[in-house]
């Protein structure tokens, strides 16, 4: 949550993501902070090549969870979580990280240490997912995917 209140606050994103404002304060920040308008041996430029590449990771990051982006790869996340099985799953801070036997894997970002014992405590882990992981975190596809063989 840290890191999506972070990249909010960058863009200044108030409560919902929308795509076309996000894609006007990129380009803005961008043009402010892009690295080939400091000279060598301006104190700036370092700061300059550190800033645009947070505003370009906030960008990837903040339209990968995007309710528009979302919404486009609904019927695929569906297929996944419905029908595709846990493969595997990390826990890190507050991001969960599921891995589907279909090979595709998406990071729940909130979720608590005691949310995941509870889920690995579980004797039906897909089960407990589905009612308390999917329907109440924010996620997004991460581009980590398990090889289907």
């Amino acid at each position: 949550m840290k890191r999506i209140n972070e990249y909010k606050k960058l863009f200044k994103v108030e409560k919902e993501i929308d795509l076309k404002t996000l894609k006007k304060t990129y380009r803005d920040l961008v043009k402010e902070w892009h690295p080939d308008k400091f000279q060598e041996g301006d104190p700036l430029k370092l700061e300059a090549e550190i800033q645009s590449r947070k505003i370009i990771d906030g960008y990837h990051f903040l339209v990968s969870i995007a309710p528009e982006t979302l919404e486009v790869n609904l019927e695929n996340y569906n297929e996944s979580i419905n029908n595709a099985g846990i493969a595997d799953y990390h826990h890190k801070g507050l991001v969960l990280e599921i891995t589907f036997l279909d090979g595709t894997t998406y990071e729940y970002f909130g979720v608590t240490s005691q949310v995941y014992q509870k889920m690995i405590n579980s004797d039906k882990i897909n089960r407990f997912a589905k009612r308390a992981i999917y329907p109440n975190y924010i996620y997004r596809k991460s581009k980590r995917s398990l090889e289907v063989v």
